[in-house]
C-alpha cells in the first residue's frame, strides 16, 4: 500500500460526502461503511499521459475525479478512485465483443493479474487530500475453452476490463487472491478508505480509532 497526503489539522467530523462515481458497485462497496453519501459523475479525460506507469495514472486519475466536481461542493468530502490492471506490464481494456473476451479470458490461464486502485479524499473546504494506492494480485485457475465459453455466455461482462466481474460468477475463475483489502478488486479499497477518514478526523459510525473503554 502506497500512499501521500497533504493534511492541515482542522478535521471535518460533518462534511456531507461525495461519491465522485457513477457505479454502482462502488456505491455498494461505500454503503458498507454506513455513512450518507451523495454521488456525482466527475468529468474527467482518462487518457493516459505519455510515458506515464499504470500506477501513476490511476492515482492521478483518482485525485482529478474528486477534484472535478469541487466547485459543487465546496463544503465536502469527495471521493475519487480509478482502477486498471496489467498483465505483464500491458494494460487490459474492454473487450467490446465476444470472441475479444474469449481470448483476453484464455490469455490468462494459470497467469497472475496486477490490479492497481487508486483512492482520493478531497476536503473541498479546507483543500486538504489524501491518495493511496492498491495493488491487488488475481491468480486464475487453468481455464478451459468451455469453462470460458459457458462464462461469458451467462454473465456477458463485455464492458468490463479484464472480461470477468469478481463481484459475480467470476469469482469461479480464480484460484487465489492476493490482497490487503478484497473490496478494492470491485473497484473502492474500504479498508484504505477508513484508514483515511481516520486520518482525517471522521467518525465513523464505530468508535473513533482514539476512543477506548474506561474500566473504572
Amino acid at each position: 500500500m502506497q500512499d501521500t497526503h497533504r493534511l492541515s489539522t482542522r478535521h471535518p467530523q460533518l462534511l456531507p460526502l461525495v461519491l465522485a462515481s457513477t457505479s454502482i458497485y462502488r456505491q455498494q462497496m461505500l454503503q458498507k461503511l454506513q455513512l450518507p453519501f451523495m454521488t456525482c459523475k466527475p468529468e474527467v479525460d482518462e487518457a493516459p499521459l505519455a510515458n506515464e506507469s499504470t500506477q501513476q495514472m490511476v492515482q492521478r486519475l483518482s485525485l482529478a475525479k474528486a477534484l472535478a466536481p469541487a466547485p459543487a461542493f465546496p463544503d465536502h468530502l469527495i471521493i475519487g478512485s480509478d482502477q486498471s490492471a496489467v498483465l505483464n506490464d500491458h494494460p487490459l481494456g474492454k473487450p467490446h465483443t465476444f470472441s475479444n473476451a474469449k481470448a483476453q479470458l484464455q490469455s490468462f490461464s494459470g497467469k497472475t493479474i496486477t490490479f492497481y486502485t487508486g483512492l482520493a479524499v478531497v476536503n473541498t473546504k479546507t483543500g486538504d487530500y489524501y491518495e493511496k494506492l492498491d495493488v491487488t494480485k488475481v491468480v486464475f485457475r487453468t481455464l478451459s475453452e468451455q469453462v470460458i465459453e459457458n462464462y461469458l455466455t451467462i454473465e456477458q461482462p463485455l464492458k468490463c476490463a479484464g472480461s470477468f466481474k469478481s463481484e459475480g460468477l467470476g469469482i469461479t475463475l480464480f484460484e487465489r487472491i492476493e490482497s490487503r483489502d478484497p473490496n478494492a478488486l470491485i473497484g473502492l479499497p474500504l479498508i484504505a478508505l477508513t484508514d483515511i477518514f481516520y486520518e482525517m478526523g471522521v467518525e465513523l459510525p464505530l468508535a473513533p480509532q482514539n476512543t477506548h473503554n474506561d474500566t473504572e
